[in-house]
């Protein structure tokens, strides 16, 4: 065996499981090694020109070493995040606590079955820990300018006319400084400095929450937990893609890892690698990341449970769009998506276990947003009408000149070709998660992520989610559409869940209740991988409070200091 450097802890991945550990681990006073396989992302780093747009994709293999990473499956697209931080990068800042009766306990014999061994009870102070830290604030929806966003006002009032339950989540995002009123485009003041040494602003309300902020308003993961291990000692490498791990014959394990360079063409044949060594390794490297690597070392844990791969989940994921929506007397009401964060509100719809007298799965319905480039994309594919406008205008102006009598101001006609921008203001893009059917296996076919999962046993949720957005459309004058993957019953997930899920036992899990891997003393998984069923509202701070329930768990036998 080669020499290798030694810590106590190897974290893989830096999202919501890996950072929140590597914070805790290194505070608790362990030596902590994170290894990312994407780049860090300072404010402005973020592309938004085409060309740049273009390679903001991850594959090593075509030389793309960007943030977004698209898997394509039977069953669904999926889109996660390669980055320092991780999907923390990309997401819409929702924080949202898992429904304390959505803790699901089926029976085993139950076709799609979930059970959690765990409860709200004990994630409860964990959730409190992780929102402290992300500094989680309401969308101050009572102030001006906020007071006016559209699509905000268009969902209360929907939810009103409908008696829905409307509702403001916490967002980690950053409206106001503390103990001032909330300002757009403000210097956040009054913070510890982050791993980036960048100053911050508060939300510009610009709509581009899900391809980056480059204004540092997010509250994402390297501003907060991942400044703060790196404070403690943690040491940070990125462009660190792990590619194998062992046992180590001393006991531990070892991690090996390419080290990515975008300058230097990588020769497949003989890639870079690195190894380290740790008493205890946590695997979180998403829901497709961590079940991959058990799944391709295999070998190296063959007493792995026969659960691994199992209870996948898209967590309900459905993005569909209002438009063309009207107000009472016909006319037109604008939507704006492409003003505030991405999301802002949401709409609660009850599940059968919480015996409000309805029947089926809940779910959340949250109002979608967009930059403001892609309004003009819209616009551009209404191109046939904006032609038509624009040779009628042309041919009124050849017709006055000819005539000798051309107008020498002819703003309003001007107008009238670019008309408005009606199309994109009256669409909206509208999230909808919940509980669909976890039931979903993965595994590999030729070296590849293999994944058998449909919507068709969650077509009775799938059915009530498209009736309450053809409700909540027709309620503002419009109309709901799918994409058109909806035509071969495909969705689009950004909350994939599942894969290495925890269990009673080695059985029906893949991992105990605080994510160490049966049969495996100090490796661990901490991320959405470990969800035996889909978390219903957004996951990213549910995975937060597990690893941070994780770390309390392993500084305790370590008989090291907590927080």
């Amino acid at each position: 065996m080669e020499s290798t450097e030694h810590f106590d802890v190897v974290v893989v991945g830096s999202g919501f499981g890996g950072s929140v550990a590597a914070y805790r681990l290194a505070a608790g006073g362990l030596t902590v090694c994170v290894l990312e396989r994407g780049r860090p992302y300072p404010p402005t780093s973020f592309p938004r020109d085409p060309a740049g747009l273009a390679r903001n994709l991850w594959d090593p293999s075509g030389g793309l070493y960007g943030m977004f990473d698209i898997w394509s499956f039977r069953g669904l697209e999926a889109v996660v995040s390669s980055g320092l931080g991780g999907g923390s990068l990309i997401y819409a800042n929702v924080l949202i606590r898992k429904d304390e009766r959505w803790f699901v306990k089926e029976d085993r014999r139950t076709p799609g079955y979930e059970y959690w061994p765990i409860t709200r009870d004990d994630l409860d102070p964990h959730y409190d820990a992780v929102e402290q830290m992300l500094d989680g604030q309401t969308y101050p929806f009572e102030h001006a300018p906020y007071s006016s966003t559209a699509k905000t006002r268009a969902m209360k009032d929907a939810a009103a006319d409908l008696g829905l339950d409307w509702r403001l989540p916490k967002l980690a995002v950053t409206f106001a400084n503390k103990g001032r009123p909330p300002v757009p485009g403000e210097h956040i003041t009054g913070e510890p400095d982050n791993l980036h040494h960048a100053s911050r602003t508060t939300c510009q309300l610009c709509g581009e929450c899900d391809i980056g902020c480059n204004y540092g308003a997010k509250n994402t993961l390297d501003y907060n937990y991942l400044s703060r291990a790196q404070d403690h000692g943690a040491d940070i490498r990125t462009l660190a893609e792990v590619d194998r791990m062992d046992i180590h014959p001393r006991g531990g394990y070892v991690v090996r890892y390419v080290q990515h360079d975008p300058l230097v063409k990588a020769d497949p044949a003989e890639p870079r690698t690195t190894a380290v060594h740790a008493d205890k390794l946590i695997l979180a490297a998403g829901t497709f990341g961590s079940p991959y690597l058990l799944l391709r070392n295999r070998a190296a844990f063959p007493a792995l449970s026969p659960a691994l791969g199992s209870h996948f989940s898209g967590n309900g994921d459905l993005l569909t769009f209002i438009n063309h929506t009207r107000t009472e007397t016909g006319g037109f009401r604008a939507l704006d998506p492409s003003i505030g964060p991405v999301i802002t509100s949401a709409i609660r719809m009850p599940d059968a276990l919480d015996d409000a007298g309805v029947q089926g799965r809940g779910f959340y319905v949250e109002d979608g947003g967009n930059p403001a480039f892609l309004d003009y994309l819209e616009e551009v594919s209404g191109a046939p009408s904006i032609t038509l406008r624009a040779a009628s205008f042309l041919l009124r102006r050849l017709w006055a000149h000819a005539s000798g009598d051309p107008r020498s101001n002819y703003s309003e006609q001007v107008s009238a070709v670019v008309r408005g921008g009606d199309r994109s203001s009256s669409t909206l893009p509208v999230l909808t998660m919940g509980r669909d059917v976890p039931d979903g296996i993965m595994s590999l076919r030729k070296g590849d992520l293999e994944l058998d999962w449909t919507t068709h046993t969650s077509d009775a949720y799938f059915d009530r989610v498209q009736t309450t957005l053809a409700r909540i459309a027709h309620a503002l004058g419009g109309r709901y559409s799918n994409t058109p993957l909806w035509l071969f019953k495909r969705v689009i997930t950004v909350h994939p869940l599942g894969g290495s899920p925890m269990g009673r036992d080695r059985d029906e899990g893949v991992v105990d209740s605080f994510g160490e891997v049966f049969g495996y003393p100090g490796l661990y998984v901490a991320d959405g991988s470990v969800m035996p069923g889909p978390v219903g509202p957004n996951p990213s701070l549910t995975i937060a409070a597990f690893a941070d329930r994780l770390s309390t768990a392993v500084l305790s036998r370590t008989g090291s200091s907590s927080r």
